[in-house]
């Protein structure tokens, strides 16, 4: 199957946009990609009881079982019927046969595959619930629409999983899902799940899991070692396009300083003095200085990595200047440094991520990052292809 091109994902004329102030001027950027939250029943503050009652159809969503209303419904009602309900056979009418899943450093392929590990994962966790969180859209009907949801699982270890026998017990775990969906049918996924916090809390210890998983996957090859410079140039400062704030000039801006040129000391800049992360493992961090560490301990795994975003997508918030934005993006490098990864290894590593943003009056106040930790930690321990 041909992937997606994400630059093909249609991206809202400005006439249709709602910026809360005056983008007259806007430079749209390709790969930053608006969704008018005037379409949509938007998740917001509702629980399931409460959005599942929504019959009001705003948005056109030709292809789609006439159950879905909009996009953002169709994500929160879908991931209810098929997981929650068990109507896993939902899933062939709702992924593509040749559907492309991504998850951590591995691809997935086909319908078989979402069907098999959505039913393991069940038996893993047979009470399991799944109280969405937040969808982050964009996109149409017609070329395709793109969504990030964000999710909190609750539920008892009841069956055996991938680390060990069962447990009984309780576990919580938070999940990111991009998706690019046509037709009633999710076509490619990115799947970011907080399998670190799965192991602790089951009891089991992540360096020996990360170890009996390497053991059971394929060799480490290596392309070249992806590093933050390019050659001898020092990594390309991001010049902003607006002169007023724009929130993907923003967003494209922090994650040059911050992420790509280590400038923590910029975390004042972009973060407001309350604002709280929260971290994989479900850490809560708050206030500039712990954002600081946070970052710095990530990188001094990686100390020379190299990040790459992929997309950002951006819906207005509840209030005015508020702004609700997914970043999708990648971490890839050499595991050579002491952090929040142990001992260096001396591997190529990669890492998907996805982030979502509370934006606020010009300042984030609010951020999730997910990643899966157990993955980070397969890959140190995985042979190369050369042994």
């Amino acid at each position: 199957m041909t992937k997606v091109d994400d630059s093909k994902v249609v991206m809202e004329k400005k006439e249709s946009l709602d910026f809360n102030t005056t983008h007259n001027n806007i430079v749209f950027q390709d790969k930053v990609f608006y969704g008018d939250n005037a379409e949509v029943n938007r998740l917001g503050y509702a629980d399931y009881n409460e959005y599942s009652k929504n019959t009001t159809r705003k948005q056109s969503m030709r292809g789609f079982d006439k159950t879905y209303v909009d996009i953002v419904d169709y994500i929160v009602k879908c991931t209810h019927r098929i997981w929650e309900e068990n109507g896993f056979g939902l899933i062939y009418s709702h992924y593509h046969n040749e559907s492309i899943v991504h998850a951590g450093s591995l691809n997935h392929y086909g319908i078989n595959h979402v069907l098999s590990n959505s039913i393991q994962m069940q038996h893993s966790f047979p009470d399991r619930k799944i109280v969405g969180e937040q969808v982050i859209w964009s996109g149409n009907d017609q070329d395709a629409f793109y969504t990030s949801h964000r999710s909190m699982s609750l539920g008892t270890n009841l069956g055996a999983t991938g680390f060990g026998p069962a447990t009984g017990k309780r576990a919580s775990f938070r999940v990111i899902a991009d998706c690019v969906v046509h037709s009633n049918r999710i076509i490619e996924e990115w799947l970011v799940r907080d399998y670190l916090h799965i192991v602790i809390q089951l009891g089991y210890n992540p360096v020996e899991v990360a170890k009996n998983l390497a053991r059971t996957s394929r060799k480490q090859s290596s392309f070249g070692r992806p590093e933050v410079t390019e050659g001898q140039f020092m990594p390309e400062i991001y010049t902003k396009k607006h002169e007023y704030f724009e929130i993907g000039d923003f967003v494209l801006d922090m994650y040059n300083k911050i992420w790509e040129m280590r400038l923590f000391n910029h975390v004042k800049d972009f973060y407001a003095d309350h604002a709280v992360v929260h971290y994989i493992c479900d850490q809560d961090i708050v206030g500039h200085k712990r954002i600081q560490g946070l970052l710095v301990s990530l990188f001094a795994s990686f100390p020379t990595a190299k990040v790459i975003l992929e997309r950002v997508t951006c819906n207005q918030g509840e209030f005015n200047k508020e702004w609700d934005v997914a970043v999708r993006w990648r971490l890839q490098g050499i595991h050579e440094g002491i952090g929040t990864f142990g001992l260096p290894s001396g591997k190529p590593v990669e890492i998907l991520g996805i982030t979502h943003l509370k934006v606020r009056n010009e300042k984030i106040v609010e951020e999730w990052i997910v990643f899966d930790g157990i993955d980070v930690l397969r890959q140190t321990f995985l042979e190369d292809e050369t042994n």
